[in-house]
């Protein structure tokens, strides 16, 4: 993504103007833009005249909009671009809201529905405020270089995704489906079959994958099929001559995976080799940091938290060494319930700790979303029920004392008994 303007103050007042580029700048846009922001951007809108005659024409003109947001809505594959017999999907983003500015043609308070579009520029102005959230994720969206760090092919014998993974999203660029019947011995139709699924899946790799400028490609399987698509990959390209698929051979990595799914993900990219190929990278983070979790909870759960009310006292106590935190959070329509998750995430790096925000584009984002989209790794072991315990006595506590000043407050009124200060020198 772009930034073509910025006017941010240090109250965290201002806007900014982006322009987004790929699927993944869309999906930023959709975690940036919130109910009460206001959009400005370019759009066409259908307008309808009435002659001196009573004849009605209507046609469509194009003219900047800023709206009052009230309603976003993104999805990742709504709409299809053709080019010859290739067909791709494209992120589509669109905000419905209140007209704010004067305009020719609508009046201030009508609807009207922006779609976002890539290379189309747009003006955010945040409702309350910039956050350190919201700025974090202008920072990495905007960062030279970002973009697809992996490709993934999740296979078995007839089946395969292909994917591409980048920071924040995990796109599968197509699915390959090809009957294969089971190997029985002096019939030849499974190995054509075969034939077929590993000369459609080679096609699509050299057409979907950009192997020359990704970290890593894994091949992942249940069996032996990541193995033969890997020899059947190489063979091809010895035989063509393909130089940049030979010169990338050492991105290839085998991995096991429990299903040929893409969930699978998750559990192939903990492999070793990929892990040490990934170092550094944000998706790899966030599994490192699930998986640790996961383990902490079956090892020592007092030190595992999941759940906004227990996370949040957790961070209150200053127990958090690590937040993990999903995305969806922060796209609350209650503006307060996503500041409170904002403080959260300042509180715990403010001491030191370390916390990680998830992607619910990826699998491992999904994965924490199952577990209320929240959950943290203490550094010392707490239990819940003690504090939970400790904090209902101390509300308890403080409800009383609340009790017997308002009661104290009120009894010398209630008596009779004071006479009032006199100020008048008698």
């Amino acid at each position: 993504m772009r930034l073509a303007n910025k006017q941010i103050e240090k109250d965290g007042s201002g806007w900014v103007e982006l322009i987004p580029e790929d699927e993944e700048d869309m999906w930023h846009v959709y975690n940036l833009i919130s109910e009460g922001d206001e959009v400005r951007a370019k759009t066409d809108r259908k307008v309808h005249s009435t002659s001196s005659t009573g004849t009605t024409t209507s046609y469509r003109v194009q003219l900047n909009l800023t709206i009052l947001v009230k309603r976003t809505m993104f999805s990742a594959a709504a709409s299809t671009e053709t080019n010859g017999d290739q067909s791709t999907h494209r992120a589509v983003m669109s905000i419905t809201g209140q007209v704010t500015e004067a305009n020719d043609y609508v009046r201030v308070g009508a609807y009207h529905t922006l779609e976002l579009e890539r290379g189309r520029k747009f003006r955010l102005t945040k409702a309350t405020g910039w956050d350190s959230v919201a700025l974090e994720r202008i920072t990495e969206s905007t960062r030279p270089g970002r973009g697809a760090e992996i490709g993934a092919v999740v296979c078995g014998e007839g089946t395969a995704a292909i994917c591409l993974l980048s920071e924040h999203m995990t796109v599968v660029r197509q699915r390959i489906d090809v009957p294969v019947p089971r190997k029985r011995s002096g019939t030849s139709s499974h190995d054509k079959a075969m034939a077929t699924f590993l000369s459609t899946v080679y096609a699509a790799i050299l057409r979907l994958i950009p192997f020359e400028t990704l970290k890593v490609v894994v091949l992942a399987s249940p069996g032996f099929t990541k193995d033969t698509l890997y020899d059947y990959i190489f063979q091809q390209a010895t035989e063509t001559n393909n130089k940049a698929l030979l010169g990338a051979r050492s991105k290839f990595l085998r991995v096991h995976s429990n299903t040929p799914h893409v969930h699978s993900l998750v559990e192939a990219l903990r492999d070793p080799g990929v892990a040490k190929m990934l170092q550094g990278a944000k998706f790899a983070k966030e599994g490192l940091a699930l998986d640790k979790f996961h383990k902490m909870l079956s090892t020592d759960e007092l030190r595992a938290w999941y759940g906004p009310q227990h996370v949040a006292l957790a961070v209150d106590r200053g127990a958090v060494g690590t937040l993990l935190i999903s995305d969806d959070l922060f796209r609350a329509a209650d503006p307060e319930k996503r500041n409170h998750f904002v403080r959260m995430v300042d509180e715990v790096r403010a001491r030191g700790g370390e916390a990680v925000i998830f992607s619910s584009m990826h699998e491992t984002g999904v994965q924490l979303n199952l577990l209320t989209g929240i959950a943290a790794i203490l550094t010392y072991p707490l239990d819940i029920e003690v504090v939970e315990m400790e904090e209902r006595e101390e509300r308890e506590r403080l409800e009383r004392e609340a009790a017997e000043a308002a009661s104290e407050g009120s009894t010398p009124a209630a008596s009779g008994t004071t006479t009032p200060w006199r100020t008048d020198g008698i």
